[in-house]
C-alpha cells in the first residue's frame, strides 16, 4: 500500500496496523539474527582446534566481530519488542517525544527521534 503524505503532515501516529507490521519485523530480525549467532558459534567451535596460520585467525576475529555485533541488535531487536508489549513503543528515551513513524518503518528498533539520535552520536 502507497500512502502520499504532504510537507508539514504529521508521520508521528503508529496505527495498529504499523505497530503489527513492526512487530513482525521485529521478530523476523530476532529470527535471523539467533540464527546467524547460532551458525557463528557452532562454526567457531567445530574449528576451534583448527586454528593454524593467520587466515584461520583472522576467520576467527572475524566471527567473534560478527556475533558480537549480532548480539547487539538482538537485544535492541528484543528491547523494542519489550517496549512494544508495555506500551511505550515509539516514544524517544531522551526526550520523550514521539518518534517519527517513517524513521520507526526504517529502523523498527530505533529508541531515539533522529534529533536526539544525532546528539548522540556528535562528537564531545
Amino acid at each position: 500500500m502507497v500512502t502520499h503524505q504532504t510537507i508539514g503532515e504529521s508521520t508521528t501516529h503508529l496505527s495498529a496496523a504499523d505497530l503489527a507490521a513492526l512487530r513482525e519485523n521485529l521478530h523476523e530480525q530476532r529470527l535471523f539474527r539467533q540464527e546467524q549467532l547460532r551458525q557463528l558459534t557452532g562454526a567457531a567451535a567445530s574449528r576451534a582446534e583448527d586454528r593454524r596460520g593467520r587466515q584461520a585467525a583472522a576467520q576467527v576475529e572475524v566471527r567473534v566481530k560478527l556475533a558480537a555485533s549480532a548480539r547487539m541488535v538482538l537485544a535492541d531487536v528484543e528491547a523494542a519488542l519489550a517496549r512494544i508489549e508495555e506500551g511505550s513503543y515509539g516514544t524517544c528515551h531522551l526526550c520523550r517525544r514521539p518518534v517519527d513513524r517513517q524513521r520507526l518503518m526504517i529502523v523498527p528498533q530505533a529508541r531515539y527521534c533522529a534529533r536526539c539520535q544525532q546528539v548522540k552520536e556528535a562528537p564531545p
